[in-house]
């Protein structure tokens, strides 16, 4: 047999190979930790634990970096990348971005954390900006409710409740009673660092830098940019503002 035509018979099996993002669309690649209920318990202070949103703004950073994203998004063990429409690296092929992604991750927080972790991912597209504003509140939705919903149970828990016990008492349970739950013990859930409530944001920013020319010996100044973390991110109205900064073009 031809080697030839044998490696492309055998290449028409890679059927998703070819997929590609649709073009013209916003596009978030979404890394998540695999099994991380498990893993977290075994190895981080409950509920939450500063080393571990640390190992995660480092995954964040590196994958906005290497990915060249425009704005990344941090909460619990999951990051989101943002990337504009006429984003083109990798040619937008599908099975590329999702892999590198993952492995990315896996291998920052791995070496961040110093134990083995997993990580898995995928691709959710938007046809504006309106939708890329909604799915970041989506997920900052999400990162509210799941701290209150962990600040609660682990409270419970740590009171000598079982898992199935403090999972019984938070069932079907008002915001309301979860946050009156927390301040009866002393705990005011809005006054709880911001990133744990929130997320956190990494995002690019333009800075300059002082050098020396070689030649005449004078100071130079040149325009750079860097990564930076807010740890403080806005809510609501003011989130969707902060987010179409980083959406604009010269952003």
């Amino acid at each position: 047999m031809d080697p030839g035509d044998f490696e492309s018979r055998m290449r028409e099996g890679e059927f998703f190979h070819s997929l590609r993002l649709l073009r013209g669309a916003w596009c978030v690649v979404r890394v998540d930790g695999r099994g991380f209920s498990r893993f977290t318990e075994t190895h981080y202070d409950k509920p939450f634990d500063v080393r571990m949103h640390e190992q995660m703004v480092r995954t964040a950073s590196a994958l906005l970096e290497e990915l060249q994203g425009l704005y990344a998004y941090t909460e619990s063990d999951e990051v989101s990348i943002l990337f504009r429409p006429e984003w083109s690296l990798y040619d937008r092929e599908v099975e590329k971005l999702v892999s590198l992604s993952a492995g990315l991750a896996s291998a920052t927080f791995t070496h961040a954390a110093g134990v083995p972790a997993v990580f898995d991912s995928r691709v959710w597209l938007g046809v504006n900006e309106d939708a890329v504003l909604d799915y970041f509140r989506w997920r900052q939705s999400d990162a509210t409710r799941c701290a209150l919903n962990g600040w609660c149970y682990w409270t419970l828990r740590k009171e000598g409740q079982s898992a199935a016990q403090a999972s019984r008492a938070l069932h079907g349970q008002s915001v309301g009673f979860k946050n009156e739950l927390l301040f009866q013990r002393g705990i005011n859930f809005n006054e709880l660092p911001p990133w744990q409530r929130r997320g956190s944001g990494v995002v690019w920013e333009q800075y300059e830098k002082e050098g020396v020319n070689p030649v005449t010996g004078q100071t130079v100044r040149s325009t750079r940019r860097r990564l930076r973390v807010d740890q403080e991110l806005p809510m609501k109205d003011a989130y969707d503002a902060y987010l179409r900064e980083r959406m604009r073009p010269e952003s």
